[in-house]
């Protein structure tokens, strides 16, 4: 072989080597922006239509139900469950008003800060509230309903309701959620038509300025507490207990008015559960 073939092939042979010894850059992607729903002000909507007539007959749920609320669609949008349903509004006296807040990758809700006025009839007040939905009645079915909640001892007062539907007066019927008086303690309580109240509370004290998961389980004769995945209080119930009322869904108060039992502090991942 001539000396230029020899060039030739050594060339040859360095470039093959030069190609298979290159690894082209990897081009990867740029992260994945997860854009965060619009926090701020919940504004105040127009009162929910008056549609139809309702019947004076109080309904039951007669299929299982579930709803759950995330409150991660952002202000601009209503606040409904999971499935675009079961709205609730925000309601609210003396320039009390609901924000959404960062919370984990959604947000949350935060409602007014503990009112210290001399007179409570001049305290801010605002809460969540759904229209009648006889649906959500689970009468004496099995029912779990709970939420995930942030207080802090500053948040504290003799009432705090976390979600309810119905009042433990009146011959109404209830199920309720709370977090009462200066222990921080939460407290499940459901009442029938009888007006007498079963509530399961344990010694715990959830106003510690961390989030906790709180669960109120109705079984056919017993209510038990769940906190953060523990079952830390129950009490027996009867298994023929009937809770069906006219009231809406409530989140963070039992109205907007005064002696609401206003809650303090934020919430998120509220939710019930009817049945089977």
């Amino acid at each position: 072989m001539s000396r230029s073939r020899r060039r030739l092939a050594l060339t040859g042979a360095l470039l093959l080597i030069a190609g298979l010894a290159y690894r082209p850059p990897v081009i990867r992607p740029a992260a994945l922006q997860i854009t965060p729903p619009p926090a701020g002000v919940l504004p105040f909507g127009t009162p929910a239509p008056a549609g139809p007539l309702l019947s004076r007959r109080i309904g039951v749920a007669t299929t299982p139900v579930t709803v759950r609320y995330t409150f991660d669609g952002g202000v601009h949008r209503p606040i409904t469950d999971v499935s675009g349903g079961h709205e609730l509004r925000p309601l609210g006296q003396n320039g009390g008003v609901l924000r959404l807040v960062p919370q984990g990758l959604g947000l949350a809700v935060a409602y007014p800060n503990r009112c210290t006025l001399a007179q409570e009839s001049d305290c801010p007040r605002a809460i969540l509230e759904g229209s009648r939905d006889d649906s959500l009645n689970p009468g004496t079915r099995p029912l779990q309903y709970g939420a995930s909640v942030l207080m802090t001892h500053a948040d504290l007062s003799d009432g705090a309701n976390v979600v309810q539907k119905g009042y433990s007066v009146g011959g109404v019927s209830q199920f309720k959620l709370q977090v009462d008086h200066r222990l921080g303690h939460p407290s499940c309580v459901i009442t029938g038509r009888t007006g007498r109240i079963y509530r399961a509370e344990p010694w715990v004290d959830v106003a510690d300025g961390r989030w906790h998961d709180l669960v109120c389980a109705r079984a056919s004769d017993s209510l038990t507490l769940v906190v953060d995945g523990v079952a830390r209080a129950w009490v027996r119930v009867p298994p023929r207990l009937s809770i069906a009322n006219a009231e809406p869904l409530r989140v963070g108060g039992k109205g907007p008015a005064q002696g609401n039992d206003q809650y303090a502090g934020e919430i998120d991942n509220v939710f019930l559960t009817i049945g089977p």
